[in-house]
């Protein structure tokens, strides 16, 4: 298929795995990937067999459906069986547990919940039922925060009075400096493609400059990937930390304007809670208090469960990289996609899920 099978060439795949070889010499090298499709991506092309054992590829907190804590998922179970409240999400987030339950068992039990397919959907669906609150859950990164923050605009558009959000939205480069500071050691970031296609390149040279780690953006082909690697290893060799954009046919230095500009009317920078990680200042996206009346927190009052973890789930440690997937006793065993219990074996972007399907 044209434009696929170039950046799945065997020869030129081998040549890039010599020459990352070659730049590693006797070097220990660990490498993190801050995004769900890398990770899938990285398993299902077995890139970890063909790289040398002194590198080390690290899957880190690129899931929005994983960093979501226990605390939110509660929340909109609540919502969900509150009378009167219809709870739109996105299908992964349904099989998430939380604290006790999930919302795909909170429906069964009789909550009101609907799988959307995009923010617009949940719009849609506060349109055709005028006699029910209708709650977006609302997770995601820098990509699907500005359909969300759209999505609240379109409503205020539209005079529509019963549609909220609960807002769980994160953004990615804050959450990378605070892993940097971390137990976990990390030389270099194979840094998000989606997420940078809004943000731009520009958005991590605040990493390179006070971490001294480099970045290099990428595609999600085997050969952008490794040449990605490739590109990490050479820069750590030559002792330099920049930011290099391997993925320039889709990402620019600048990202998306329009996209951003939506994003920063609607929402500001607020602490976030990410699971495994804990809060990292300035990383959520709280609704605007110009927007608060479609902010379902601050208009529909409810009281949740407290939370509480799973604490055999090795899910937050596998999030920032102290872990991989295969160290859970409960990996194939106790937890999987059929019925997950953490997070990570949920979503089609989390690691364990990803170690499952392909390893």
């Amino acid at each position: 298929m044209k434009f696929v099978e170039e950046f799945r060439n065997k020869e030129i795949a081998g040549g890039l795995i010599r020459r990352i070889e070659e730049s590693l010499r006797e070097r220990r090298v660990s490498l993190m990937e801050v995004c769900g499709t890398h990770t899938m991506a990285i398993q299902r092309f077995g890139l970890r067999s063909l790289l040398p054992k002194s590198l080390k590829l690290l899957s880190g907190p690129g899931c929005p459906v994983c960093v979501t804590p226990n605390e939110l998922v509660d929340l909109a179970i609540t919502y969900a069986m509150k009378e009167a409240v219809i709870l739109a999400t996105f299908g992964d987030m349904a099989k998430v547990p939380g604290s006790s339950t999930s919302l795909l068992k909170a429906k069964a039990a009789g909550g009101q919940v609907q799988i959307v397919y995009s923010t617009m959907d949940a719009v849609k669906l506060a349109e055709d039922n005028p006699d029910k609150q209708v709650v977006f859950f609302g997770i995601g990164f820098e990509t699907t925060a500005p359909t969300i923050a759209a999505a609240i605009l379109q409503a205020e558009q539209i005079g529509l009075r019963n549609f909220f959000v609960v807002s769980a939205a994160k953004t990615i480069p804050l959450a990378m400096e605070a892993l940097l500071q971390g137990e976990v050691r990390i030389d270099g970031f194979i840094c998000p493609g989606h997420v940078s296609v809004i943000i731009g390149s520009n958005a991590y040279r605040r990493i390179v400059e006070a971490y001294h780690a480099p970045c290099v953006i990428t595609g999600f082909e085997p050969l952008d990937i490794l040449q990605a690697i490739e590109m990490l290893v050479v820069q750590i060799g030559d002792g330099r930390a920049e930011v290099e954009n391997q993925y320039s046919r889709v990402v620019h230095e600048d990202g998306n304007a329009a996209a951003r500009a939506v994003m920063e009317q609607v929402f500001e920078a607020r602490d976030a809670n990410w699971r495994g990680i804990g809060v990292i200042p300035g990383t959520g996206l709280g609704i605007r208090p110009e927007y608060a009346r479609f902010d379902a927190q601050a208009q529909i009052s409810v009281e949740t469960e407290k939370t509480a973890e799973n604490k055999l789930c090795i899910c937050g440690l596998v999030l920032k990289g102290a872990r991989e997937p295969t160290d859970c006793r409960l990996f194939a065993k106790r937890c999987t996609p059929e019925n997950p219990v953490g997070a990570c074996m949920v979503s089609g972007e989390g690691a364990c899920a990803a170690y499952y399907k392909y390893h």
